[in-house]
């Protein structure tokens, strides 16, 4: 008994030394660092920007324009496989994931600091190209530094854990383009808000030519022959023949580059179209959005699933050959298929069916948050009449530290009781507070009494009182029912970044991990529409336990998940997931 005791005793003390070498660790001061240049552009490009505009008395009509430097970020994977196929002349000897990374974190800065200059009003044109560029920009780093985390992660800053920083780093970055934002341009004005905010992001991306980078991936003479070893490597016995490896190009290509024309036609005829002649952003999110996921990810798995099962059946497949690529000059095409392809072919073959379940759970995980974010302050400023600096207490003050402490706890329990356990934790929590949002909206009676019950409203009265507002009824009920669901929201996102990361492959994470985070703010975009129409049909409660309801089939398929990745484990003869695990 005493002996499992001290076991039991010394497995803990090891955990929390794991985490404290983890958090010390130079990797995991930059993965802060990255987080930190995620979040903050959006919020700056995409929050506070609307802010900015508003007073200088721009219409509502040309601010929606500015909504189009969105796209960027829902459709970033489409130029993902540059980033992982390739190199920027000049800046090859930074590494695989940092000759993207810095130079985009300095044209967003250079961007941010030439918008300060500006005067939205008399000189719109310019200012939304900025913005353009910037949100680009900034898009791209998102796809290298995700692919950076993955590549970086070891035993001791695990994937886990930095996925959990990540999140830190993006929502604390929310929180100082937002909240603070909004704050010092108050006293300072814009322009001089927009140059701390673009200095800043010099700063990261100069402290970002010092970070760590995969060793194995540093480009050098002999990683370039490597790559163009595995790109002959098609060549050799087992792969399938050129005839059908081009005709999936074709078909992949084709499928990508109308998706391609098409946002970028969009973004044209928004941005030169006069006022009356533009098209609806809304409606081409709705209507094009799931079509270009289904050009550029969909029909390319089935596409990818096709060749797997070519070569697992030796159909069509390459019978004999001299050696790895003897005799044959690797071709231009064979490139496009190694960037385009290649990454479908791997991740499809190595999951086989288990992707429906992938694909299910990556569709519904985040759908209780996604689908509702939108609904938030016509639901507390509509229905139940706050007012705008009661919600942004309880949002952006409460809210915020509540996510950040859920990130904190997500990654504490990650370490203690693994990931799967996690994801499946995340999921009921983030379903459940769908449940206090139900009480509510029928007048918070059980919000109040359980704010009452731990002397939470008597925490929100003074912090309330300190800030000097006037009207503090029922905000204990809104915040501390802001507060769960933000915490719940923190513990979840720790888990799925770490869940999704561990599931790509290192060689092809930038592709890979961008088409499956696309996928995510699918049917956030699809449901809106329907979600918005029953909330005036049958109200806010209803929505609530129906998203509760939805919320559970993502606790099913997480442990549906659970069970395949244990079943797995026991097969390869793993006991116990390890702190440090990671994709291969």
């Amino acid at each position: 008994m005493a002996e499992a005791v001290a076991d039991e005793k010394k497995k803990k003390i090891s955990t929390w030394r794991a985490l404290g070498l983890a958090l010390s660790n130079r990797k995991s001061g930059f993965m802060a660092l990255f987080g930190f240049a995620q979040g903050l552009p959006p919020a700056l490009f995409l929050g506070t920007l609307y802010a900015w505009l508003s007073e200088a008395e721009v219409d509502l009509e040309t601010m929606g324009v500015f909504s189009l430097v969105g796209l960027a970020y829902a459709f970033q994977f489409l130029w993902s496989p540059l980033l992982d196929k390739v190199d920027i002349p000049g800046l090859r000897k930074l590494g695989k994931r940092k000759q993207w990374i810095a130079p985009m974190q300095l044209i967003v800065g250079i961007a941010l600091l030439i918008m300060s200059l500006l005067d939205p009003k008399s000189a719109l044109g310019w200012f939304s190209l900025l913005a353009a560029i910037g949100a680009f920009a900034s898009a791209t780093q998102d796809i290298a530094i995700n692919a950076w985390r993955i590549d970086v992660a070891d035993e001791t800053a695990t994937l886990d854990i930095l996925s959990t920083i990540t999140q830190m780093g993006f929502r604390l970055a929310a929180l100082i383009g937002g909240a603070l934002g909004l704050i010092i341009a108050e006293r300072i004005g814009w322009p001089q808000t927009y140059v701390i905010m673009g200095a800043i992001m010099l700063g990261i991306g100069i402290a970002g030519l010092f970070a760590p980078d995969a060793s194995v991936e540093k480009r050098s003479a002999a990683t370039v022959a490597a790559n163009e070893d595995e790109v002959a490597e098609l060549y050799n016995a087992g792969e399938v023949t050129e005839k059908v490896r081009n005709r999936a190009l074709l078909a992949v290509g084709l499928l990508w580059g109308w998706a391609i024309a098409t946002v970028v036609v969009f973004m044209v005829r928004s941005m030169t179209a006069t006022p009356e002649n533009r098209p609806d952003v809304t409606e081409f999110t709705t209507t094009f959005g799931p079509l270009v996921v289904i050009a550029t990810v969909v029909l390319p798995a089935f596409i990818a699933a096709w060749i797997a099962k070519q070569k697992q059946v030796g159909r069509n497949v390459i019978v004999s050959a001299p050696g790895v690529g003897a005799g044959h000059r690797v071709k231009f095409t064979d490139h496009l298929y190694r960037a385009l392809v290649l990454p479908l072919v791997e991740f499809v073959g190595r999951m086989g069916w288990s992707l429906v379940l992938i694909l299910a759970l990556v569709l519904t995980y985040r759908i209780c948050d996604s689908i509702w974010g939108v609904f938030a302050y016509p639901f507390y400023l509509g229905e139940l009449n706050y007012s705008g600096d009661q919600v942004a207490f309880a949002s952006k003050f409460f809210g915020v530290f509540a996510i950040i402490l859920g990130l904190a706890l997500g990654g504490w329990i990650i370490t203690q009781f693994g990931r799967m356990f996690t994801l499946t934790l995340g999921a009921a929590l983030a379903a459940a507070t769908n449940l206090l949002y139900a009480d509510l909206a029928i007048g918070g009676e059980l919000m109040q009494a359980g704010s009452d019950a731990i002397g939470f409203t008597a925490l929100v009265n003074f912090i309330a009182g300190v800030f000097q507002m006037s009207e503090i009824e029922g905000l204990a009920r809104l915040t501390f029912t802001i507060f769960w669901e933000n915490l719940a929201i923190g513990i979840a996102g720790a888990a799925y970044i770490a869940w999704l990361s561990s599931i790509v492959a290192k060689k092809y994470a930038a592709v890979q991990y961008a088409l499956l985070a696309s996928l995510t703010l699918l049917v956030g975009t699809l449901g809106r529409g329907a979600l918005g129409q029953m909330i005036e049909e049958r109200g806010y409660y209803f929505v609530f336990i129906f998203t509760t309801l939805i919320g559970v089939i993502a606790v099913i398929l997480c442990l549906a998940e659970w069970y395949r990745e244990s079943r797995g484990k026991a097969a390869a003869g793993v006991v116990a997931p390890e702190l440090g695990e990671q994709a291969a």
